[in-house]
């Protein structure tokens, strides 16, 4: 098995190691920290897109 194809959001600066990255593989999507590659969380789409929606909902984007 090859290992994933990591993915950060183009919102990430290229200087700093602190996104979120993802990554598609058969069985689902694995999110990782940059900063701290070996700790991954295993899912499916289905709940990806639902935690997607529901931080959007949470309109976040006024917090800095």
């Amino acid at each position: 098995m090859s290992d994933p194809k990591w993915r950060k959001s183009s919102y990430s600066a290229d200087v700093h190691q602190n996104c979120v990255e993802l990554a598609a593989v058969a069985d689902g999507v694995r999110i990782r920290e940059s900063d701290e590659p070996g700790a991954v969380i295993r899912t499916n789409p289905a709940a990806l897109r639902s935690l997607i929606r529901a931080v959007k909902a949470a309109r976040f984007d006024h917090i800095r």
